[in-house]
């Protein structure tokens, strides 16, 4: 649709080749306004998400994990909403819409569907995936929210801020979904459930 880009990538300091294949990425797309900044330590994805807004210059920002779990061919799903004046802030749900959706973890969905509940009745929002990565604000909706959480307790935290802002539109989209087993990459687990409960506490309550 015409639209300037820009891309920022943050390395939490992966002990692969990542690099690399960044490196092989920018080589490939010269023309494109691409940043890059690499961690000098792991910190979590709480923390390389801060980095990037904090980078960022756009009009709008779209938070895209590196695994490809999500398909950025549906960036223009998220941007509807926006580009049509209806909304402030779009999620994409996993357990909406009519694409592919791998099956996967029982116990994952139902754990993701129980957190979306809990932060729904603190948020008073009807969200259906609390827990997504795809995530899209207003760039100066997502700076003006002080983030603290560096691990996946970012997700419940930008919910319960955001959700207090006055006057916010918050909007969901279906999205396709193309999960990892735990032999192929995927690295969370119940204790990563267990502190994003204590999150929807801490961000709601205190």
């Amino acid at each position: 649709m015409g639209i300037e880009k820009e891309v920022i990538i943050i390395n939490d300091h992966s002990s692969d080749n990542t690099e690399e294949e960044i490196m092989r990425y920018r080589g490939g797309n010269a023309l494109l306004n691409i940043q890059y900044v690499k961690h000098g330590a792991n910190r979590g994805k709480g923390a390389a998400i801060r980095s990037g807004i904090k980078m960022a210059t756009g009009e709008y920002l779209i938070i895209q994990d590196a695994d490809l779990e999500y398909d950025p061919n549906e960036y223009n799903k998220l941007l509807e909403p926006v580009l049509g004046g209806h909304a402030d802030v779009v999620y994409g749900s996993r357990f909406m819409g009519s694409g592919p959706h791998r099956v996967l973890f029982f116990f994952h969905t139902i754990g993701n569907k129980l957190l979306t509940m809990c932060s729904n009745m603190f948020t008073n929002l009807n969200l259906t995936d609390m827990e997504t990565c795809y995530k899209l604000f207003k760039t100066d909706i997502i700076k003006g929210i002080d983030l603290k959480e560096d691990g996946f307790g970012f997700e419940p935290e930008v919910t319960a801020k955001m959700a207090r802002i006055p006057g916010v539109r918050v909007y969901e989209v279906g999205i396709s979904y193309y999960g990892r087993t735990y032999q192929e990459g995927k690295k969370i687990n119940w204790k990563d459930g267990v502190w994003t409960f204590c999150c929807i506490l801490k961000y709601n309550l205190f």
